[in-house]
């Protein structure tokens, strides 16, 4: 479970609204609804049409100011109520609704389910229980308006956030869960502006249903701050005919939120896994076939491909799209053994970063990092692709690294020893390198994975040695599992 220093990034409002308050038709009388309202001891009334959907409503403020004291008692609530109301999806981040009520200085707040229907009322006294007061900060930088400006504001206070959670002693994978969490969050408000954006501009809407995904770490929930694009459209099935049409349209969405998210602190993908590569934006039926042929040919070009791909997740737009591909990547994957085989093989040299009589393998060539250890190639990456390897040979379908240990535990594939190994190891290694990144950026440097073994304790290099002997020992394990022999 997250900590009490991140529990209110991880909430959801759904988990915290209180049930619907007092709700009246339009032509319920404003005398009515008002009894009623001091029957419930509610501060407010909501005004909804017959399919349930808020069309307005009655604060204790419109009582004193509209109706008491001119005797129109009898007449039609909907007259008075508050029109349009501003209201919170029960599916969104608690943390969101919290800044958004504070710089509206809203006391309650109604919300809605996908289609719009009233299922609850947000007291902000009851939320702001939940999230601890030397958080409200993090969380007012966190939520600016949806502005270019803003935004760049919310990426920028994710460093403070993570520097203040790692010195508070909160684990580094909870940390980038946080800040991935954030990043998909950025993802959708930029394209909820582009998608204005562009029906502003004369482009329409989205002229087929589309979902965008995030793949790599960020697929995996374990970004850290500053990744590169990894991104990709799934779009719903259309005939080839209208294809010309459609995928101009979606090629211009692709250019715009690329750029943005370059401005805002996402590189470009230097290898052009980006939507903007008719490579990575495709119909689902155009998706199964392209990863099919990828799972064939067991080319080596292919299978760098599906590596980046098999962890993507979908972010935004009509999720069941992507939701549907995992579901079939999972059991394409599973029920070929030999593609997972060809898979490791690829990653054969992806080895921890420890050489003979336990030496930890260090930087010879480059003089900027001579002398350093690349802990992504040396550390995170080949475990996270031996733990993805094997959960995709016994159909797991999450993509976060420990959460994919725990489901192989679950399933008796790990032993409890070996998955609570690999799981400090994960801790331990992200700790560093997420440290070393604040380090480098507060001095200025492009924040990346070398760490200088010299800057370590004497424990920290002890067990970074260990860590690197579990990862190569699992990688073994692994590779027998996928072969089907026992090691000897």
């Amino acid at each position: 479970m997250p900590t009490s220093r991140t529990a209110v990034f991880r909430r959801i409002v759904r988990d915290h609204m209180a049930p619907p308050p007092v709700v009246v038709r339009p032509e319920t009388t404003a005398e009515e609804t008002v009894a009623r309202i001091a029957e419930a001891g509610a501060s407010a009334a909501v005004v909804v049409d017959p399919r349930e959907r808020i069309v307005g409503i009655l604060t204790e403020r419109d009582i004193v100011r509209r109706i008491a004291c001119r005797r129109i008692g009898d007449r039609p609530v909907g007259g008075f109520a508050t029109s349009p109301v501003l209201t919170i999806a029960a599916e969104d981040q608690l943390y969101k609704a919290i800044g958004f009520m504070r710089r509206r200085r809203l006391r309650h707040m109604p919300v809605v389910d996908a289609a719009g229907r009233l299922v609850g009322m947000l007291y902000l006294h009851e939320a702001l229980a939940v999230a601890a007061g030397p958080l409200m900060d993090d969380i007012d930088r966190l939520t600016h308006e949806d502005t270019l400006a803003g935004l760049r504001q919310v990426k920028e206070a994710q460093v403070d956030v993570a520097e203040r959670l790692l010195a508070d002693g909160v684990p580094a994978p909870e940390i980038q869960e946080l800040v991935s969490d954030i990043n998909m969050d950025l993802y959708r408000r930029v394209l909820r502006l582009l998608l204005l954006e562009m029906r502003e501009e004369g482009w329409g809407d989205p002229p087929v249903p589309f979902c965008c995904i995030v793949m790599g770490s960020g697929g995996r929930g374990e970004s850290l701050l500053f990744p590169d694009q990894d991104n990709g459209f799934v779009l719903a099935d259309y005939p080839d005919e209208r294809h010309t049409a459609v995928d101009a349209w979606f090629v211009e969405l692709a250019e715009r939120m690329t750029r943005r998210l370059d401005g805002l602190g996402f590189a470009f993908c230097r290898g052009g896994v980006m939507a903007t590569n008719p490579v990575w934006r495709k119909s689902l039926s155009q998706w199964k076939t392209q990863v099919s042929l990828w799972m064939r040919r067991l080319h080596e070009t292919m299978l760098q491909m599906c590596d980046i791909f098999f962890d993507f997740r979908p972010v935004f737009g009509e999720l069941e799209l992507g939701r549907e591909l995992r579901r079939w990547v999972t059991d394409a994957a599973a029920d070929n053994r030999a593609f997972l085989y060809q898979m490791f093989e690829v990653q054969a040299d992806h080895r921890a970063a420890i050489g003979l009589f336990g030496r930890l393998v260090t930087e010879r060539d480059d003089p900027a990092h001579r002398g350093h250890v690349n802990l992504k190639y040396g550390g995170t990456l080949p475990l996270a692709e031996a733990v993805r390897l094997l959960a995709l040979r016994h159909r797991v379908a999450e993509t976060g690294t420990l959460v994919r240990i725990r489901r192989l535990r679950e399933a008796g594939v790990l032993r409890r020893d070996e998955a609570d190994e690999l799981e400090d190891a994960w801790t331990f290694l992200t700790g560093l390198v997420l440290r070393q990144q604040l380090h480098d950026f507060r001095l200025g440097r492009r924040p990346g994975h070398w760490v200088d073994p010299r800057r370590l304790t004497g424990r920290e290099r002890t067990r970074l040695r260990e860590d690197f002997r579990i990862i190569n020992a699992f990688r073994l394990r692994v590779k027998a599992d996928l072969t089907g022999r026992l090691l000897g």
